[in-house]
């Protein structure tokens, strides 16, 4: 009974929003083959390889889980730093080589008969630039979506992204060979500034000034709750808008992109529980241990599409590589969000110590 009022207590939108998340990728996917015009007006405002709607869409999805930030829990991240060691080991001496490990595994022999040598090593190019690349941007839905801790998301995402720009050239190389990798810099910047820096900034601006003028009650109380849907909107909507640009690559390699889409599947669930197990090992409360699975499990998809089209071309099947990693994150991050959320228990001892 008591399961049964809890239910009732998700609205209609939130609990068929892996509904909505499949009908928007259609959606996508038709506009982009039926009405390529839109993509193609919309592609003009690009500034350093980002789209500047799907900018816009995401700073809508991240600002109003910015304005629950607050600067004292920041400070007291230090007193528990287990969360973030669990992020930087899983994300940079684990991920990068377990993808790919599944990825050369599935292209080279499971699929040997399926795909050309030169292909797969090409997909296994795409899948290494996904590994070693954790997210920046979408990490905040999901932290979201799973009840996270806002303030310590911020520091995982934000030591990561530091981390990248050290540590994702020197991996790439490594583990392709590739000697002439080269990052566009001012995508990644660029994707840093708008990701985390801008709505960082609104978030706590709009925390401060509400609180001052208006009370703390009023702010959690009232103002937040009214942009509920804001994060789920937005994500709907850049769904539709990425899935338009690729839409034509997606329909013209149907059966390569089931069998790029098997490794990438297998590598998200692995580092996700890598990182979830390791946080309940570690005696972390949820509100840590799930960010720190959803930080591992998903990918930095702007810079590695980015990256790939820099180096290899648009039409290069690294880039279809990078692309696949788009189409399957969402539907297996919200399968995640899902078990990490079923499996809260789990942590009702931690959350008692912290």
């Amino acid at each position: 009974m008591k399961e049964k009022r809890k239910l009732e207590g998700i609205g209609f939108f939130d609990r068929y929003l892996s509904v909505w998340v499949i009908l928007c990728m259609v959606i996508g996917v038709c506009i982009g083959k039926f009405l390529p015009e839109i993509p193609r007006f919309l592609n003009q405002f690009e500034y350093a390889q980002v789209s500047i709607p799907i900018a816009i869409l995401i700073w809508l999805m991240i600002y109003p889980m910015m304005m629950k930030v607050d600067f004292q829990s920041i400070k007291d991240i230090g007193k528990n730093p287990k969360g973030l060691f669990v992020t930087w080991v899983t994300n940079w001496l684990i991920k990068p080589f377990t993808m790919f490990g599944i990825a050369a595994f599935f292209f080279y022999v499971v699929f040997k008969q399926l795909i050309p040598a030169e292909l797969a090593k090409d997909y296994l190019a795409g899948a290494v630039l996904l590994g070693a690349a954790p997210c920046t941007a979408m990490v905040f839905v999901w932290s979201h979506l799973t009840k996270g801790n806002p303030a310590y998301t911020v520091v995982q995402v934000a030591t990561n992204d530091i981390i990248i720009l050290i540590a994702f050239v020197p991996i790439v190389k490594l583990l392709l060979g590739v000697s002439d990798v080269s990052v566009p810099w001012d995508t990644l910047f660029l994707s840093v500034f708008l990701f985390v820096v801008v709505p960082l900034v609104a978030g706590i601006l709009t925390r401060v000034l509400l609180v001052k003028r208006k009370g703390k009650v009023y702010f959690e109380k009232q103002f937040i709750p009214k942009f509920n849907h804001t994060t789920v909107i937005g994500l709907l909507l850049t769904l539709i808008i990425i899935f338009s640009f690729q839409g034509k690559v997606i329909l013209d390699n149907p059966v390569h992109i089931l069998l790029i889409a098997v490794p990438l599947i297998i590598q998200t669930f692995l580092i996700f529980f890598v990182a979830y197990l390791a946080s309940k090992a570690l005696h972390l409360p949820h509100d840590i241990a799930a960010p720190a699975g959803m930080i591992g499990a998903s990918n930095f998809f702007e810079l590695s599409v980015a990256v790939a089209i820099a180096i290899f071309g648009t039409t290069s099947p690294v880039a279809l590589a990078t692309i696949v990693g788009v189409l399957v994150e969402v539907p297996v991050m919200l399968i995640l969000v899902r078990i990490a959320n079923a499996t809260n228990s789990w942590f009702k001892e931690e959350k008692r110590e912290a």
